[in-house]
């Protein structure tokens, strides 16, 4: 599966997100919001064109992990 798409976009949300962060007047951060919004956007219509869920982030805790990963043995 070529993914070359979708990490293209990633790294221009990066960029943005970094321009965002840098940004001097109100113009500028109101420009950046909607380009971050609009490179979420194709990230998420990327997703849904490859056919696979984004990567979350887990809410399990490190005892909880641990306490599964016992289990398997």
């Amino acid at each position: 599966m070529d993914l070359s798409h979708l990490d293209a976009l990633r790294s221009r949300l990066d960029r943005e997100t970094r321009r965002l962060d840098a940004a001097q007047s109100d113009g500028e951060r109101i420009f950046r919001q909607r380009q971050i919004a609009q490179c979420k956007k194709e990230i998420a219509g990327e997703y849904r064109f490859l056919g696979i869920d984004p990567i979350g982030v887990s809410t399990v805790s490190d005892a909880e992990l641990m306490a599964e990963l016992e289990g398997l043995t």
